[in-house]
């Protein structure tokens, strides 16, 4: 017998020695005789002969008949054939160690482990043999039968983790050196993890002449080291333990109930040991992962469970920064958002809106972001405290407008100021980050020591202080604090979020630090994490994977974890998932610190583990009885004279019958379904053009976008409003006759009602006793001077104030309407501010009066001696005066002025239109005169 060959039904052969007999059988029945109607033959039937020669069956019909029959009677037989392998016990007589690997990647060809692993021990049937499976703790090293050997290795199952090797070849060793006569086979998978290389070089050296390994490929051995979120999904780590053929597959994910999600397609180059697939779905679907693993992988290495962390948060960004920051490169809103676009689904609301808080809210946002918003007010307050209430995070960051906040959207009490390097409450130096308190969030992550801090909002001090530190300078005094309100948590960074108080923004801690906000944030769109009170619990497994890839209960030798717990799966925690189904961690197989790769098998004696390449001849047996079938049939027709009668068919009846031949396969064509094809995602998902309204677009709109022009508010004094429009008039007229800029009639507005959009300057002339504006309003004038708009708000009481009086009901109105707004942080012009140069030089800034004061954005930064002007990196948003500006600029429509002045100093008038000429040329042309810094140095490039 052929070696290898075997017989499923070796009986079934018996039947072979019926071939002769049915040789003679066939030999002596002659075929069918071919009838030929002859019309005379009754005429010479008498005349015929009694006696007939039989026809002979020809040869070759004889041969395909026997040779049917042969092949019908092998395939009932069964006939298989399988290679014999290379590497045998059966000639060796003493002990047999078996060193059987059940690591992670050792699932992937587990039955054909179990079978060649059978066959060494159905060899070895008369040998004592000492099984060592590596992931088996404190094996058996008795000597023991091959059938009770075999039991206990038909009981093994893979693990579903990575073993280490170490112990077991030590062990192994330690055999050999008691027993010398000793041989070992070690049935390995091929890959090693980086500490085992010397242990293995060692173990293969010292059992050289005695040692046989039999091992699979390396670069068969694939996983799924992690996962990485970027803008449009998640990426995928794909890796493999040493290079090899070019391979592509199939990457697919699903939810916890087994449901599919989608799939990706992933690629290994030849040379290539790690590569990445990309999974791009919607935010909603992609929070639904809770499983990816490979297709045509069933181990649990090539599964990668996903958790809350891996969960992509809806972050809403809203900044108060106006739309002409200087340099938006660099600034806090920026910085915030390049640290959170990778790992989260970032929105912000669209410039221009009126209440964005309101138009964040409806994104349903895990996160809210606010940067240096200073107050929340109205509504939006309202809102945003709801939404923290119930389960959001409110993430805050300092800033000039921070610091004088009314709201309590905060996590801690702040004093009124800050401190900043040379200040009241100074540093000598700046000063350097803290370690994180050990109930922080932050816990775990690396201290940056370059880290300087020169400027930071001050906590009131008290007895919850301490624990709402999440992050601490080197005095103790907090960087970051965190706070539960209500569900949620209100988060409060100290510093701003660009570079003007610290360098945080500029190291990786900063985007750590805001990830670990991410990751303690509860998800508004699936299950979350928690919150920060239980990141120091036990967790107990849940769920965990075999070694096949399988999810199901948990096993009673899984350990709990700590919260925090990042590492890879072991054999006390294994991979599954642990604590409550609605706040659970995942513990992964692989992660992306691990390493492995290929062992090096050089100086040892090798074999394939090939799958078992066994060949079933059945099929192709039947297939050839099925042809030679086929072929007898054939010949016979043409022995019985079947083409001769096709031949004898009329012209017309073989062309009708090749029609209808036609026809059926043209008919059996068209009736093929033809696959279904899916319309573009495009054409699906594209939304229908906003429909605009142009009803809401009034004629004064469509004229001030035209041609620009001075506005004022409508207080509903009449007196007010007419000095308001006539000041604003004469203003006008003044910038006509001594600049190239040319305004249409100015325009009363209502805040409430109107569109501030076309409109640079507003006026708002404040009333005594004037009640405090709608909210509708308030979001409008907010909203307007982000968008990069200017109000001067004139109260119009320099004559009655007094210096350390009380304050005047114009003043009080003021303070009232302004507590509503985010209003940057004010000082009184300074003499080196561009508002003083914008066209006219200017020391003081008057209107009908000439005590008050006027208040512009406080300009960051101390000035230098060689700098002509300041302008800081914006048109400050807000200008407060008492002057009465309108007054002074009101004439008839003759052009005489209509209200005195006072104290009615020699050209009062004259230098009051010189104020409202650079107040309109520094809104309507920014801060371009504060480049006259850089003039000395063009004009030294240029050689003048």
């Amino acid at each position: 017998m052929i070696s290898g060959l075997t017989f499923l039904a070796p009986f079934a052969l018996i039947a072979l020695v019926a071939l002769p007999a049915l040789y003679f059988l066939l030999k002596i029945t002659p075929p069918p005789p071919r009838r030929i109607p002859l019309p005379t033959l009754p005429l010479v039937r008498d005349i015929l002969g009694k006696e007939r020669e039989p026809s002979r069956t020809p040869w070759w019909l004889l041969a395909i008949r026997l040779a049917a029959a042969a092949a019908i009677i092998l395939a009932v037989a069964g006939p298989r054939w399988q290679p014999v392998s290379a590497i045998s016990t059966q000639t060796a007589t003493g002990p047999l160690i078996l060193l059987f690997d059940d690591g992670w990647s050792s699932a992937r060809d587990w039955q054909n482990r179990i079978a060649r692993a059978s066959s060494l021990l159905e060899q070895a049937a008369n040998r004592p043999v000492i099984l060592i499976a590596t992931g088996v703790e404190r094996p058996s090293v008795s000597p023991e039968t091959a059938t009770t050997v075999l039991s206990r290795l038909l009981s093994l199952t893979p693990r579903p983790h990575m073993v280490p090797r170490t112990p077991a070849l030590e062990l192994v060793q330690d055999l050999l050196q008691r027993t010398p006569d000793a041989s070992i086979v070690w049935i390995s998978d091929g890959v090693r993890v980086d500490d085992e290389k010397e242990v293995i070089e060692r173990f293969i050296n010292r059992a050289a002449g005695k040692l046989d390994i039999i091992a699979s490929p390396a670069s068969a051995a694939l996983g799924l080291t992690g996962v990485v979120q970027v803008q449009d999904g998640l990426d995928v780590m794909v890796r493999r333990a040493a290079p090899g053929d070019a391979t592509q597959g199939l990457l697919r994910a699903f939810d916890d109930k087994g449901r599919l999600l989608g799939d990706a397609i992933y690629a290994l180059a030849a040379t290539a040991t790690q590569t990445r697939a990309r999974l791009a779905m919607p935010i909603e679907i992609l929070n639904d992962i809770a499983r990816i693993d490979l297709a045509d992988e069933k181990q649990a290495g090539a599964v990668h469970l996903l958790d809350a962390a891996h969960r992509r948060r809806r972050v809403a960004l809203i900044s108060g920064e106006t739309t002409d920051t200087a340099q938006p490169l660099v600034s806090a809103r920026y910085f915030v958002a390049r640290a959170l676009e990778p790992y989260s689904d970032l929105r912000e609301p669209p410039r221009g809106a009126q209440d964005p808080i309101a138009r964040a809210l409806e994104e349903r946002p895990d996160i809210m972001v606010l940067v240096d918003i200073g107050t929340v007010s109205g509504e939006s307050a309202v809102a945003l405290t709801r939404y923290v209430e119930n389960g959001g995070m409110l993430v805050r960051f300092a800033g000039p407008g921070l610091a004088a906040a009314s709201d309590d959207l905060l996590p801690v009490r702040l004093r009124r100021g800050g401190r900043i390097l040379g200040g009241a409450l100074s540093w000598e130096k700046p000063q350097k980050l803290g370690a994180f308190p050990e109930t922080s969030p932050f816990q775990g992550l690396t201290v940056n020591t370059d880290i300087r801090v020169e400027r930071q909002v001050l906590a009131e001090p008290d007895a919850e202080l301490s624990r709402a530190s999440w992050a601490v300078l080197e005095d103790g005094t907090p960087l970051v604090t965190g706070a539960m309100r209500g569900k949620g948590q209100i988060v409060l960074f100290h510093v701003t979020g660009d570079t003007s108080w610290s360098n945080l923004p500029l190291s990786v801690l900063f985007v750590d630090m805001l990830r670990r906000c991410l990751l303690v944030a509860k998800s508004q769109i699936g299950a979350g994490r928690g919150d920060v009170g239980d990141i120091r619990e036990k967790l107990a497994p849940r769920l965990s994977l075999d070694g096949f890839g399988v999810l199901s209960a948990a096993r009673t030798s899984a350990q709990p974890i700590e919260a925090r717990f990042a590492g890879a799966a072991s054999a006390d925690h294994p991979p599954g998932f642990y604590g409550p189904a609605e706040a659970s961690l995942a513990v992964n197989t692989l992660t992306p610190a691990s390493n492995f790769s290929a062992i090096d098998f050089a100086g040892a004696r090798v074999a394939a583990l090939a799958e078992a390449r066994t060949i079933d001849f059945r099929p192709l047996l039947m297939l050839l009885a099925a042809l030679l079938v086929i072929a007898d049939a054939i010949a016979m027709a043409i022995l019985g004279g079947a083409l001769a009668h096709l031949r004898t068919l009329r012209p017309g009846r073989a062309q009708a019958a090749a029609l209808v031949g036609g026809v059926a396969l043209a008919m059996a064509a068209l009736g093929t379904p033809q696959p279904a094809k899916a319309q573009p995602a495009q054409a699906q998902n594209a939304a229908p053009p906003p429909v605009v309204d142009l009803r809401s677009i009034r004629k004064e709109d469509i004229r001030s976008s035209l041609r620009p022009r001075l506005a004022y508010v409508i207080t509903g004094d009449s007196r007010v409003d007419d000095t308001s429009r006539a000041g604003l008039l004469g203003l006008g007229q003044i910038l006509s006759q001594r600049t190239s800029l040319h305004l249409d009639e100015p325009i009363g507005l209502d805040p409430a009602r109107d569109e501030l959009v076309f409109y640079s300057l507003i006026y708002w002339p404040i009333l005594p006793n004037q009640p405090r504006p709608s909210d509708r309003s308030i979001r409008a004038i907010d909203a307007f001077m982000k968008q990069g708009g200017t109000v001067i708000f004139d109260t119009r009481d320099a004559f009655i104030q007094r210096p350390g009086g009380q304050p005047t009901p114009e003043t009080r109105a003021l303070r009232v309407m302004l507590s509503a707004l985010d209003i940057p942080a004010l000082e009184t012009i300074p003499s080196d501010h561009v508002l003083t140069k914008t066209f006219y030089i200017l020391e003081r800034f008057v209107g009908r009066y000439a005590a008050g004061d006027t208040w512009v954005e406080a300009l960051a930064g101390q000035r230098a001696a060689d700098t002509p002007a300041r302008g800081g990196d914006r048109v400050s948003p807000i200008v407060i005066t008492s002057n009465d500006l309108a007054s002074a600029w009101a004439v008839d429509r003759l052009g005489s002025p209509l209200y005195p002045l006072v104290p009615g100093e020699p050209r009062q008038r004259e230098m009051a239109f010189r104020t409202g000429v650079n107040l309109v040329m520094y809104v309507f042309t920014g801060n371009y005169k504060a480049d006259q810094v850089h003039i000395p140095a063009l004009l030294e490039r240029l050689g003048q």
